[in-house]
């Protein structure tokens, strides 16, 4: 779902949101495949699948539901992933939108500050939940530039529209960078040096929910 190009945002909205949700489970199905062969890699070999069958899960939930603000609809978002996906992926993305919802509140609508403040309550419950760091080759990689590049674009007067862009960029960059590393957390850790010279699977699907946001705001 993408949001109406005509039209500028000045805050993120609850369509916005949903749309956000939208995209993320319309890329992770597109993706899924991939997803589970960069897996298969360094990991379970079911990132992909996983992942995919809990953004299904989300979809149903969503499917006529009318939340009264942006923290009641992640909340079950995250609730969602947190009791239908297995592995790594459904305790980190579901505790992502548990802290986001959390900071949302009962807010109706979200300026770029506020934004930029709910996805850094995401990144601090996902650092938390997985205790990885930037360099340990897992989705932080991707997640940590990706909420910097949006609160500095926001300081730095940008729209929320450049701003989800800085942060997909940055996102996405963060994930190439996991390609040399040796995995320090997850079952990737096992493999040791082995685990140099592949992408990080969960870092590449955080750069498809930054993607996602990008795409759901004009």
């Amino acid at each position: 779902m993408t949001a109406d190009p005509s039209v500028t945002p000045s805050t993120l909205t609850l369509d916005n949101v949903r749309g956000w949700i939208t995209s993320f489970h319309t890329l992770v199905t597109e993706q899924k495949a991939y997803l589970t062969e960069l897996d298969s890699a360094i990991g379970d070999a079911d990132h992909g699948t996983n992942l995919s069958r809990g953004m299904d899960a989300v979809a149903t939930t969503l499917d006529g539901a009318a939340p009264a603000g942006i923290g009641e609809l992640l909340k079950g978002v995250g609730m969602t992933l947190v009791s239908t996906v297995g592995g790594a992926s459904g305790p980190l993305y579901g505790t992502f939108f548990l802290r986001f919802a959390a900071s949302a509140g009962d807010a109706g609508t979200l300026d770029g500050e506020a934004v930029g403040t709910a996805l850094t309550a995401g990144l601090a419950g996902v650092v938390a939940r997985g205790k990885a760091s930037v360099g340990d080759k897992t989705m932080v990689d991707a997640l940590t530039p990706a909420v910097t590049a949006w609160g500095d674009a926001i300081d730095n007067g940008a729209t929320l529209t450049d701003a989800a862009t800085a942060a997909r960029d940055a996102a996405r960059l963060g994930s190439d960078s996991t390609m040399p590393l040796v995995a320090r957390k997850g079952r990737a850790s096992y493999l040791g040096e082995r685990s140099a010279g592949h992408l990080d699977p969960g870092s590449v699907s955080t750069t498809l929910l930054f993607t996602a946001l990008a795409q759901a705001l004009p």
